[in-house]
């Protein structure tokens, strides 16, 4: 897989957006090797035809420009470097996924415009979707298991441990609660409603978005 064109894009649009030096792009340049190989990792767990088929990969796919400039800015090793790849993630998808955010292996979003990701522990292949908010409450962060999907306008604030294989329904507000594993969560904090024993289907749903759960 090549990724010119992702790195060409991002380097003209920190050039005209920033005080983009050759000192930052030589820090991109020295983390190329990691980005792109943990860029391609990512595609190759992913079942979704725009990931799979290689000819499908593109900047002009805003999704996957999204997890592209992550990575960069994730990978980056100069701090200025990294805060302007970090703002031009937000300007381009409407994502506040902050550099210092440590994503999984493998991770998914669609549609991620108006997601703030704050500093969690997050599980392996974690996904999300537009809307979404991750952050703390009184100093304390949320921690994901493994398979964790959180669905459209879905809140998890404070001290939460989200257990592995759970589901966090549309608009569903999670605060300083545990999550049990193999979960359906819909409704609102205090009105929450946890619904268990689904551990067939949300396998189920995770399998057909990640190749590498068995």
């Amino acid at each position: 897989m090549n990724l010119d064109a992702f790195h060409a894009l991002a380097d003209r649009q920190l050039s005209a957006l920033f005080p983009w030096t050759d000192a930052d792009r030589a820090a991109v340049a020295s983390a190329r090797a990691a980005i792109d190989a943990r860029f391609i990792a990512i595609c190759s767990r992913l079942r979704n035809k725009y990931y799979a088929d290689e000819s499908l990969v593109s900047p002009l796919h805003s999704c996957q420009y999204a997890i592209f400039l992550y990575l960069t800015a994730h990978l980056a090793e100069r701090p200025a470097a990294k805060d302007m790849a970090y703002n031009l993630l937000k300007i381009v998808s409407g994502a506040d996924i902050y550099h210092a955010i440590e994503l999984p292996e493998s991770f998914f979003f669609d549609h991620p415009v108006g997601t703030v990701l704050g500093r969690a522990t997050y599980g392996n292949h974690f996904m999300f979707a537009q809307g979404v908010t991750v952050g703390n409450n009184k100093g304390a962060y949320p921690v994901f298991g493994d398979c964790v999907c959180l669905n459209s306008g879905a809140k998890v604030l404070g001290d939460c441990r989200i257990g592995d294989n759970v589901i966090i329904a549309a608009n569903a507000y999670v605060k300083d609660r545990d999550i049990p594993p193999d979960s359906l969560v819909f409704g609102q904090d205090r009105a929450l409603v946890i619904k268990t024993g689904c551990a067939a289907s949300n396998r189920e749903f995770f399998r057909r978005i990640f190749s590498d759960i068995p």
